[in-house]
């Protein structure tokens, strides 16, 4: 019989383990030093549990050493394009491909490089790997002599500095971006190691195309029994159900939506169990919703004024049926200016902000699986039923709310 001690000790246990488990969901690569300590120590701790968890419900891999904690963690899908890496300053702006590419050359030649590096003699070294004939005839070309490329190689650089690949020694991006100084790093070789996420080394990929590569990349081992089938299944949707905001069931193959039916239950259990996710299953699919609300790179809504135009827009194309024209929703937008505009931000009142206002609401409400886009608009998706407006509902005399009404 458990006695009341074993049971509090197993419930803290269970509460480090979930702490760890979100903290590298939330994070995949932490350090022993700086702001991760304490996830680090946690997940450190419970390395042997998290990393058979994560292995058996999802493929990835868990490596932690003294120093780092890296969970190789690859998407549940390889077509989504709508959760880039961000800049780390506060605009957040997203990476664009250019970045990327800047980012996998930067990676290259601080691999090849000393312990030390300055920007400067980063960015010649990218400028001279650039000029592989691959990349020139994919169009890709690089002088860093612009001030935007410039910055795009500095929004590179503070993103491995949130990572821990370098250190800043001295100096400052912004003199480089300028022109009037450099900035000398200590480059940090073991997490710089543990930056690539991959189940098979670039190097043996035969394909020739990017989308065969990334597939080829990131392909389970060969499938050859119903256990190893069963077994990439449950992977996959795991993935997905940890990495989606919604799984629509309609997205699924046949033989993925039929296990899904028999498994769901096990699936979703043993994600809440680790992570604390709750599963919302509604007749088009299933989210799993965080009570905690700090999992999530986009929430809904959000504060400021981009945050009130997505929830405003996203009330109004809940209330209809079909596609909606971006002139119709940039339309919408001056509408709601004239009603809530005092709450707004002066830029966002201004004549012409509708196209650049309706892209950011149109970019999140894709990314969060509430809308899809079409050539000219966008189309709701069942799940923005759930911001829709109910009736108003009569309190006192005088006195009336709406409700918002989560209709499946």
């Amino acid at each position: 019989m458990t006695t009341p001690l074993a049971e509090v000790l197993e419930g803290q246990r269970a509460a480090e383990v979930r702490r760890a488990a979100r903290a590298l969901l939330k994070e995949p690569l932490l350090r022993a030093a700086g702001p991760s300590v304490d996830a680090f120590r946690l997940v450190r701790q419970h390395a042997s549990e998290l990393r058979e968890w994560f292995d058996r419900n999802t493929g990835w891999r868990l490596q932690v050493d003294a120093e780092t904690a890296r969970l190789y963690r690859t998407p549940g899908t390889l077509d989504d394009a709508s959760h880039p890496a961000r800049e780390a300053s506060r605009a957040a702006v997203p990476f664009t491909r250019r970045r990327y590419v800047l980012l996998c050359l930067a990676l290259a030649c601080l691999e090849r490089g000393e312990n030390q590096i300055a920007l400067g003699r980063l960015a010649e070294q990218v400028v001279l790997d650039a000029a592989d004939p691959q990349l020139l005839a994919a169009g890709v070309a690089f002088t860093l002599e612009r001030r935007d490329e410039r910055l795009d190689l500095a929004a590179v650089v503070r993103l491995l500095l949130r990572y821990g690949v370098l250190r800043r020694v001295a100096g400052e991006e912004d003199a480089y971006v300028s022109g009037s100084g450099d900035v000398l790093y200590d480059v940090e070789r073991r997490v710089l190691a543990g930056m690539l996420a991959t189940r098979v080394g670039p190097s043996l990929v035969a394909a020739e195309s990017a989308d065969e590569r990334l597939a080829e990349l990131t392909a389970e081992t060969a499938l050859d029994s119903d256990d190893l089938r069963f077994r990439a299944l449950r992977r996959s949707l795991t993935r997905r159900l940890l990495d989606d905001p919604v799984l629509y069931y309609a997205e699924l193959t046949d033989t993925e939506l039929a296990y899904l039916t028999r498994q769901r239950g096990f699936l979703t259990a043993r994600i809440t169990e680790l992570t604390g996710l709750v599963a919302e299953v509604r007749a088009e699919g299933i989210a799993m919703v965080d009570p905690y609300d700090d999992l999530a790179d986009l929430r809904m809504p959000e504060q400021g004024t981009r945050g009130h135009i997505t929830l405003l827009l996203t009330e109004r194309l809940a209330a209809v049926a079909g596609p909606v024209s971006f002139v119709e929703l940039q339309q919408w937008v001056r509408e709601l200016a004239a009603v809530h505009g005092g709450f707004w931000s002066k830029a966002a009142r201004e004549p012409g902000s509708e196209p650049e206002l309706v892209e950011q609401a149109v970019e999140r409400l894709t990314a969060l699986g509430l809308v899809s886009r079409t050539a000219d608009g966008v189309a709701p998706r069942p799940a923005l039923a759930r911001y829709a407006v109910g009736e108003a509902v009569v309190l006192d005399p005088g006195v009336s709310t709406t409700r918002k009404a989560p209709k499946r």
